[in-house]
């Protein structure tokens, strides 16, 4: 298979003839599910004590955790290239708490089917987790969870509570993110802006649709943002931003030197999520 950045410069030499052309492969990227990531060695107790079931949801087989028999659930919600067990963190304190952790690994994630994961695939596995546990006293996502947890919130998830962990507020920041990280031409950003509105369609606007800061009025759990000043996949200043729309209601916790992923097993964090969740 070939390496990461001979397909980016390969992409990037056919843009210059035509950017449509360079746009499928580098559709490809940006809508398919990356490499399956393994559970890892600190993470295998609690994934392996987890109740596990197989829940079909939109003709995909999606792989369901449950931790505790408290009353209220948990829902935990990881990001792209993750899996449930990156909370296994929060699991123990979650349980401690009285309540159960539910979880599940999105669609081309983990151990569930399917090879692409977008923010509509991400709020039908939420709300078929809602019907079969009943409604949240939190959800707790993080980086495209987060994201993907505020706009499934405004369409009908219900959750007393909502923490978001190195999350995007802005979706439309996400083409000109994807291709600065993976080094295509600006170009292609504008043409992986077309190809999202076309896939998406009869969806509108989807850009500010589906931004976590869009129309806050309509969510109206208290809202946790946790980010790292030092995230380089998703910057700081989108956590401020998310943290700023919802004024009031919401609490912003920024950390240093963390980064994206070692948030989620700072024992810091963790003990202020736990404490967002106390009633």
């Amino acid at each position: 298979m070939a390496s990461l950045s001979t397909i980016r410069n390969v992409i990037n030499a056919v843009s210059y003839v035509s950017v449509k052309a360079a746009g499928g492969p580098a559709w490809k990227l940006f809508h398919g599910a990356p490499p399956r990531t393994p559970v890892r060695p600190e993470q295998r107790e609690v994934h392996d004590r987890a109740e596990q079931e197989t829940l079909t949801v939109g003709g995909r087989e999606i792989r369901t955790y449950r931790w505790g028999s408290g009353d209220k659930p948990v829902l935990l919600v990881h990001g792209v290239s993750g899996r449930a067990a990156n909370f296994a963190g929060f699991v123990a304190g979650i349980e401690a708490l009285g309540l159960t952790a539910v979880a599940y690994d999105a669609p081309g994630h983990g151990s569930s089917g399917g090879s692409t994961c977008t923010i509509l695939e991400h709020g039908a596995v939420m709300t078929a987790l809602q019907e079969r546990y009943g409604d949240f006293h939190a959800v707790v996502g993080h980086s495209f969870g987060g994201t993907s947890a505020y706009l499934a919130a405004r369409r009908g998830l219900v959750t007393e509570r909502l923490v978001s962990i190195s999350s995007v507020a802005d979706f439309g920041s996400l083409p000109d993110t994807f291709c600065g990280q993976l080094g295509l031409r600006p170009a292609l950003a504008t043409e992986l802006r077309r190809r999202t509105e076309l896939f998406f369609a009869p969806e509108r606007d989807v850009w500010n649709r589906f931004s976590a800061d869009h129309r806050p009025e309509e969510i109206t759990a208290r809202i946790l943002v946790v980010h790292d000043e030092n995230d380089r996949e998703v910057g700081v200043d989108q956590g401020r931003r998310l943290a700023a729309s919802y004024g009031d209601r919401a609490e912003l916790l920024i950390t240093s030197k963390l980064g994206h992923r070692r948030i989620l097993g700072d024992p810091e964090v963790i003990g202020r999520v736990l404490d967002f969740l106390k009633d």
